[in-house]
């Protein structure tokens, strides 16, 4: 489990609310891409389970800390043992609520030693986002607010140039831009969990398909230009792996 010591806290208004979305995008993406692992973790025959959602992105289903206090505050503890004895998708709005009670208290926990001032603005730029909460009930409704592109993103190597067109290494695709736009713009960056704005520069991934801010993974529209198949940072380490 990723654990942050009150020295390694971030501590800027920026820092906490880059921490939050990474966070909020590894819950979201275990309730939305994901859910299939996750409800299968969920297992009511185990013990008190928690869903975290860490700093890097990754999201774990485990015991709580054992630690007491512990260094930071816990999820909602034992998440599995609903599951069998509630509708799947009411069960897992209510792991939505309580992730975004979590995450809240998160980033309130390390904003505590903000000013007014300060505070004010990190919860501004955390209400701009979507809850987790809204991702899935936007998901019931046909909208698509994980950060996963449910197609109308095509599996070609498509990079969205700073002028809001979108293309590919192999043709301009310019028609239809304001369909494209609206499709896009619920979307979410799969770094820092940002909504998608058509003033700036995106990028897709080709194995994930998933959508970045081009300033989150370093890729410039002039870099994009020259990708004949992009792999975002995350798909490239699990390579390295292999």
């Amino acid at each position: 489990m990723d654990m942050v010591s009150i020295s390694s806290a971030p501590r800027s208004v920026e820092d906490i609310f880059k921490d939050y979305s990474s966070r909020r995008s590894a819950l979201v993406r275990a309730l939305t891409a994901d859910v299939e692992e996750f409800y299968g973790l969920c297992d009511p025959d185990k013990e008190n389970l928690c869903l975290y959602g860490h700093p890097s992105g990754a999201w774990e289903v485990t015991l709580p800390a054992e630690e007491v206090p512990p260094e930071l505050p816990e999820p909602a503890l034992g998440i599995n043992f609903a599951r069998d004895g509630m509708n799947r998708k009411d069960w897992l709005s209510l792991v939505a609520v309580h992730s975004d009670s979590w995450l809240l208290s998160v980033a309130f926990f390390f904003g505590a030693r903000l000013n007014g001032n300060e505070r004010k603005r990190l919860f501004s730029m955390i209400n701009d986002l979507s809850t987790v909460f809204e991702v899935l009930a936007d998901r019931k409704q046909g909208k698509d607010r994980s950060g996963v592109d449910s197609g109308s993103k095509s599996r070609h190597s498509t990079k969205r140039s700073s002028d809001g067109h979108t293309k590919n290494s192999s043709r301009a695709v310019n028609e239809g831009y304001g369909e494209d736009d609206e499709e896009h713009n619920e979307t979410l960056c799969g770094s820092c969990g940002g909504n998608y704005n058509s003033n700036e520069f995106w990028i897709g991934c080709d194995i994930c398909e998933r959508w970045y801010h081009g300033k989150c993974v370093k890729i410039t529209p002039a870099k994009a230009e020259t990708i004949q198949q992009y792999k975002c940072p995350s798909c490239s380490s699990k390579k390295g792996r292999q």
